[in-house]
């Protein structure tokens, strides 16, 4: 069984791929389990993650990049951005995952698929749009 950390790993891997050569969802997904064994429940978890990712692309990158202070999108780094997207993802549309958590296993998909600086950079940006996130909910406005 993989845990929510391996599934999130895993999300970020889907995404990572499909960023740089997008395609037929569900060809990707069959691709990508072929190669791995895991229980329905991760599937699942990955699955959702993913298609909430995709579904919400265009608002994830708008705050995303109102938050990223000199850096664009695409001078991101690949996995250092869909990192992001995906716990952006989780802290405006999982409400039933804790901010910190995004954000904690953000930090730990970065230091583990990223380069040497990526978890500094995930972590401070992340703490950026988690304020922002937290003040549009506060004020009954949509982030």
């Amino acid at each position: 069984m993989a845990s929510r950390r391996e599934s999130r790993e895993w999300a970020v891997q889907l995404l990572f791929q499909l960023d740089y050569n997008p395609g037929e969802l569900d060809s990707a997904f069959t691709e990508f389990w072929s190669e791995r064994q895991t229980t329905a429940k991760s599937r699942a978890f990955v699955e959702e993650l993913v298609r909430g990712v995709l579904a919400n692309k265009p608002a994830l990158d708008k705050l995303i990049q109102s938050c990223a202070q000199n850096w664009s999108l695409a001078r991101m780094a690949g996995v250092d951005r869909n990192i992001i997207r995906l716990s952006t993802y989780e802290m405006m549309f999982r409400t039933d995952i804790p901010a910190v958590v995004s954000i904690n296993e953000a930090v730990e998909a970065a230091k583990s698929l990223g380069d040497v600086s990526s978890s500094r950079f995930v972590n401070g940006l992340l703490d950026r749009l988690r304020r922002e996130i937290e003040k549009a909910r506060a004020s009954g406005a949509a982030p």
